[in-house]
Parts: C-alpha cells; structure tokens; sequence
C-alpha cells in the first residue's frame, strides 16, 4: 500500500479546510417551512393589492424600455416601443411580474456583486498559494 507523502504544507492545509468548511456550515441560516394557504384574501383576482402590483410591474417594465440600449435592441427585432407594450399587455399577471424581476439584469453592468467576491476568494487562494510554498515557484524554458 502506498503512503501519500508529506508534505510541509499537508498539515495547515488540512486546517485550513476544516475551518473555512466548519465558517461555511456554522453560520448558514435555519430552514423554515409553512403551509400556504389555498386561496389568501389578498391575491384573489382583480383585488386591489394585485391590481398595485402589475401596476408597479408595468411602470418597472416601462422604465427598462425607455432604456437606449433596450430601444436599439427592439428596433434590431423590427419592433417599437409602442408594440413591445402592446405585446406586454397581453401576458399574464404572473409572467408581467416575472418580466420585471428580469429587468434588474438588463441595467448596464448588471449585478457585480457575485463576480466581486468571486476574484477577491480567488486573489486570497493566490496569497495562500504563495505564502504556502514560500516563493518556490519557477518557471524553466526549455
């Protein structure tokens, strides 16, 4: 049976993934779960709290077209302003409110916050890397 060599670097790896693996599980938050009620007095039909509601999701909608970037988009298609509302208007409550939930990712730049973290976990794995072999990289041409 072969053993895995030892390495000066095993041991603090080691703890080093037992801790960020214990921050990732101990700090995660409660699960939670109800029933949801057949029929609530709010979201019935043509209620006042749902007519607000696509009412908002209609001038979210509006707001994301009178966009430059979105206008030459839909002009590309052969559409205009005008009919892509036109065509709005015709969906459902539910998919109007799901097109605005969308509309965040049409801003330009989008949401940033997920590729910022993603460089800085990946900028401090580089730190580890490099403290761990004590700058005993080299690179050979052949």
């Amino acid at each position: 049976m072969k053993t895995m060599p030892r390495a000066y670097y095993s041991k603090p790896l080691a703890i080093y993934l037992v801790i960020s693996l214990l921050a990732f599980t101990a700090f995660s938050a409660p699960s939670e779960a109800m029933f949801i009620p057949a029929a609530p007095l709010e979201g019935s039909p043509g209620s006042p709290a749902e007519t607000e509601c696509r009412t908002a999701d209609l001038a979210k909608i509006q707001t994301a077209l009178e966009s430059k970037v979105v206008q030459q988009k839909l002009s590309d298609y052969g559409l205009t302003p005008g009919e892509a509302m036109a065509r709005i208007n015709e969906l459902s409550d539910e998919q109007i409110h799901q097109f605005a939930v969308n509309t965040d990712a049409l801003q330009a730049g989008g949401d940033a916050i997920g590729s910022l973290i993603g460089l800085v976990v990946l900028a401090i794995l580089v730190v580890i890397l490099i403290y761990l072999l004590q700058g005993r990289i080299e690179i050979k041409s052949k």
